[in-house]
């Protein structure tokens, strides 16, 4: 596996741990190792540029878990670029050459994303290559390669979650909090589209059942079932931190023009710090994001193993999710 130490790795170990399968996790730096460790996994020394270790560390899998990403909506060409295509061709070509059968690799929804909303999207919707957030055509690169890369004895399969939230969460759940507490936080366009969202439960469920059932090169998008009103989950997700999001809005239009604004802005100039808001987050914050896991569940046999309820009560028991 890689991205062991990171939240959707970290659950994906702990459940196969607990099912008694052993599991062998790439770690690029001591903590990292100390962390799979920790979870059950033997931890390998190495990062997506060694391939030698990950060669070495996967001989004898049957299955490879890529779960490395570079995550975020802002960020140099170059670690997007590296990360998300060259790490993943870097994998696939490891993990083959180690005789591993099949490759399941973490897509995201995000792929799919240039500027539109996705209204009940599923696997026929195209990758988006030309998107402007590096974030989106990096993983569509990244997704294309696996799919390409499957053959006989190397069966590969993509499954993509959307809005991946729960216990354990380093990045959405923390970045809200952080934005309503500097008062950095408003709903654009009132908030009330919907979304789809998976529980990181619920993700892991889909990557085994793509590691199990899943057909060679097939893509599949798992989710929490059926869509949610942004604002009303997003209100619940804050609600479990004992945090209450603000009432204000601003336009859809003023957000856009903020945007272009201020992502030219840092592009050219040697700005500190990122824009105030950027494509991706506009994109994920104020457009309507559906999904239809009618795939999964014929072909998988996949359903949502958590609901959105006992996700927020484990969130709400658990204390901070970062």
């Amino acid at each position: 596996m890689t991205g062991g130490s990171g939240f959707i790795g970290g659950a994906l170990i702990r459940r196969l741990v607990a099912a008694g399968r052993p599991v062998r996790a790439l770690a690029r730096s001591e903590a990292a190792a100390a962390k799979v460790a920790a979870l059950g996994a033997e931890p390998v020394r190495g990062d997506l540029d060694d391939t030698a270790a990950m060669d070495a560390g996967a001989r004898g899998c049957a299955v490879a878990f890529h779960c490395a990403a570079q995550l975020g909506d802002w960020g140099s060409a170059s670690r997007f670029e590296h990360a998300n295509v060259t790490g993943t061709v870097n994998a696939l070509q490891a993990t083959a050459a180690a005789g591993v059968e099949r490759f399941v690799h973490v897509g995201t929804e995000a792929a799919l994303m240039a500027g539109g909303p996705l209204i009940e999207a599923d696997e026929h919707a195209p990758l988006r290559f030309d998107s402007p957030s590096l974030y989106s055509a990096t993983k569509a690169r990244a997704e294309e390669a696996v799919v390409t890369a499957s053959r006989p004895g190397f069966a590969t399969v993509v499954v993509r979650p959307r809005f991946v939230w729960g216990l354990g969460d380093t990045t959405i759940l923390p970045q809200l909090a952080e934005a309503v507490r500097r008062g950095r936080f408003a709903w654009v366009g009132g908030g009330r589209h919907l979304t789809s969202t998976t529980h990181v439960d619920n993700v892991v469920e889909g990557l085994l059942l793509g590691a199990d059932r899943g057909v060679a090169g097939g893509v599949y998008f798992v989710t929490d079932g059926r869509p949610v009103v942004f604002r009303d989950f997003v209100t619940r997700l804050l609600g479990t931190q004992g945090i209450t999001p603000p009432g204000r809005s601003v336009p859809r239009p003023v957000a856009s023009a903020l945007t272009v604004v201020g992502e030219a802005a840092w592009g050219v100039l040697p700005l500190p710090g990122r824009p105030p808001l950027t494509r991706l987050a506009l994109w994920l914050s104020a457009l309507e994001a559906t999904i239809d896991i009618t795939r999964a569940r014929t072909e998988l046999g996949y359903a949502p193993v958590t609901t959105i309820d006992e996700g927020m009560r484990e969130l709400s028991s658990g204390g901070l999710a970062a």
